[in-house]
């Protein structure tokens, strides 16, 4: 899951000498929170909503309103950008990515190419676009979820009971977090279950790992077993 595949492209950006009123129209227009500033055609930083709200807040209480407008009008985005932004490349992962934004607290990065060409953006929103696909949950269906034993073909006797009551399997997520030594948490999302069997899988799947929860989107049931 490479950054290339879901990065938002073209970047949505701005010129250094345009008004921060300019940017905030181009964010309203686009529904996006920051924009990647250029200078003659290279990255030069970042303006973000935050960045705006910052310059529209008068900073000296003896300018009166239309003077404080004015003042507006003479600003530009590069006294108001972040300069030196955190950038990733391409062929990050998605994973990368989402830690990057995770330790620094942003919700956006642009994505550059080894020459510094903006190639395009990374957000928040689209990190949650790869968990919907991931998860398959776009698909509905059913997701079970596990604690089992962390064993050779644990998921694979989990998955072939699943098969065997007419379920398929649209996807797999393991963990190891918060889970005792030897152990791990398998999410399992199926579609085309023979719901009236329903029961009787659920019953055969306990007694291969531990049946922590299911939901059934369909059938808008959830069932929360531990």
């Amino acid at each position: 899951m490479l950054v290339r595949y879901w990065m938002s492209t073209p970047a949505i950006a701005i010129d250094a000498d345009a008004t921060p009123q300019a940017a905030a129209n181009l964010m309203r227009q686009h529904d996006i929170s920051f924009l990647p500033v250029m200078e003659d055609r290279i990255l030069a930083g970042i303006a973000t909503d935050s960045d705006l709200k910052r310059a529209a807040a008068s900073p000296n209480h003896k300018l009166k309103p239309h003077e404080h407008e004015e003042l507006l009008k003479t600003l530009q985005v590069r006294e108001i950008m972040s300069p030196h932004p955190i950038t990733i490349h391409a062929d990050l992962t998605m994973e990368e990515a989402a830690e990057i934004l995770l330790v620094n607290k942003i919700s956006g990065l642009p994505v550059t190419d080894t020459t510094g060409k903006l190639m395009g953006v990374i957000t928040k929103s689209d990190i949650f676009r790869v968990i919907i696909s991931l998860t398959g949950v776009g698909k509905r269906g059913i997701q079970f979820a596990f604690q089992a034993l962390d064993r050779p073909g644990c998921i694979r006797d989990i998955t072939d009971t699943i098969r065997t009551y007419g379920g398929r399997v649209s996807s797999i997520l393991s963990s190891y977090e918060r889970v005792p030594e030897g152990y791990r948490r398998l999410f399992i999302r199926v579609v085309d279950i023979d719901r009236p069997s329903l029961g009787r899988l659920k019953e055969v799947l306990a007694g291969k790992a531990t049946l922590l929860y299911m939901v059934d989107h369909r059938e808008k049931r959830r069932e929360i077993y531990g």
